[in-house]
């Protein structure tokens, strides 16, 4: 499971990283900018939920243990 959401952190991160790169900050709202705003909002919600679901695997295993 661990290596499971190393993974997906990492392929959310290169998300982040190549539609930052499609950003246009003059028509944000716009087009692909806007297209790439919502996936980079998505990616990093991605990231916030694997980090969830690591920390509640460490509970679960100390409450266990």
């Amino acid at each position: 499971m661990k290596t499971l959401t190393l993974v997906l952190n990492i392929i959310a991160v290169v998300l982040i990283i190549y539609n930052a790169t499609k950003l246009n900050f003059q028509e944000f709202f716009q087009g692909e900018s806007m297209i790439a705003a919502i996936t980079i909002l998505a990616s990093l919600c991605a990231i916030l939920l694997l980090q969830v679901l690591r920390v509640s695997k460490k509970i679960e295993e100390k409450s266990k243990g």
